[in-house]
């Protein structure tokens, strides 16, 4: 299982990055490593399932985000920042 909780297209539309994450958050570089083998087909299925003038070339990148709001989250309750409130 993969969530995908974001997709940025540039401008123009014809590049996107997909950012995906693992459920339970292993194996990330493999998944990305599985969606970049994959992605002439994906880009396949995106072109005959959305109305787009161009199928957009896709990027995909492991998402950090949960991690880094973890991190953030991990900083707030620190007694140092707690002492501070």
């Amino acid at each position: 299982m993969v969530t995908v909780p974001e997709v940025q297209m540039t401008p123009d539309l014809k590049l996107a990055t997909v950012y995906v994450m693992p459920l339970g958050g292993k194996d990330g570089d493999e998944i990305v490593e599985a969606f970049e083998r994959n992605k002439r087909f994906l880009r396949g299925e995106i072109g005959r399932r959305v109305e787009l003038r161009y199928a957009p070339d896709l990027t995909f990148r492991l998402d950090t985000s949960f991690d880094e709001a973890a991190r953030i989250d991990a900083l707030l309750r620190s007694p140092d920042v707690k002492k501070d409130l």
